[in-house]
């Protein structure tokens, strides 16, 4: 039986297979932290809407040949967990 670990990383191998994007290095406990902050400053569903905003801005700033594509997920998700963090802030001070 697989772990969840194991079972995450052979879909997330499957999914990129689908979507061509082989090449492309995922590294699925950030995007699954990133998740966790959303999910634990906004509400729940602001997970997976967060992760995929953060992914398509990163893949438009790639695309563009704004950065690598490295560079570009770990700028989008770096600005998406402090927008996210500061939301929970201005929510608890009632801004």
């Amino acid at each position: 039986m697989k772990t969840q670990d194991e079972t995450l990383e052979d879909w997330c191998r499957a999914l990129q297979q689908a979507l061509e994007l082989e090449d492309v290095e995922v590294d699925i406990n950030e995007v699954l932290a990133l998740a966790g902050v959303a999910a634990h400053s906004i509400v729940r569903p602001a997970a997976p809407l967060t992760t995929f905003i953060a992914g398509f801005a990163a893949g438009l700033a790639a695309g563009s040949g704004q950065a690598s594509d490295a560079a570009s997920m770990q700028a989008a998700m770096a600005v998406a967990r402090k927008l996210a963090k500061d939301y929970q802030a201005s929510e608890a001070s009632g801004a």
